[in-house]
């Protein structure tokens, strides 16, 4: 049984920095592909950032170059760094973990997922 654990949401002033940290437990994670979603109020859930085991990375287009993911595959943790935080950032932002564990980070999707942690960004 796979879990996932998010931390470190909060509010914050637009321009602000925040990092998420989620903890998978359950067997094999540590080589699955992870990445961070987030739904805002009357919004689709949308992929914010993905990340495989090896650190190859993408992106959504409205959080390149503000946020990084990364990860620590022996403590079984991924990370999202998020700076120069706009208010249009307030959402649940959630873990996930794909199952399939070679599969490349452009097909990423998630299979598993964290109970979400909230992110506001006031103006």
């Amino acid at each position: 049984q796979v879990q996932l654990v998010e931390s470190g949401g909060g509010l914050v002033q637009a321009g602000g920095s925040l990092r998420l940290s989620c903890v998978a437990s359950g067997s094999g994670f540590s080589t699955n592909p992870m990445g961070w979603y987030r739904q805002a109020p009357g919004k689709q859930r949308e992929l914010v950032a993905a990340i495989t085991r090896g650190g190859n990375t993408k992106y959504a287009d409205s959080v390149k170059g503000r946020f990084t993911i990364s990860r620590d595959n022996a403590k079984n943790t991924v990370y999202l760094q998020m700076n120069s935080l706009k208010p249009e950032d307030t959402a649940v932002y959630y873990c996930a973990a794909d199952s399939r564990s070679s599969v490349g980070v452009t097909w990423f999707r998630g299979d598993y997922w964290g109970q979400g942690t909230q992110v506001t960004v006031s103006s």
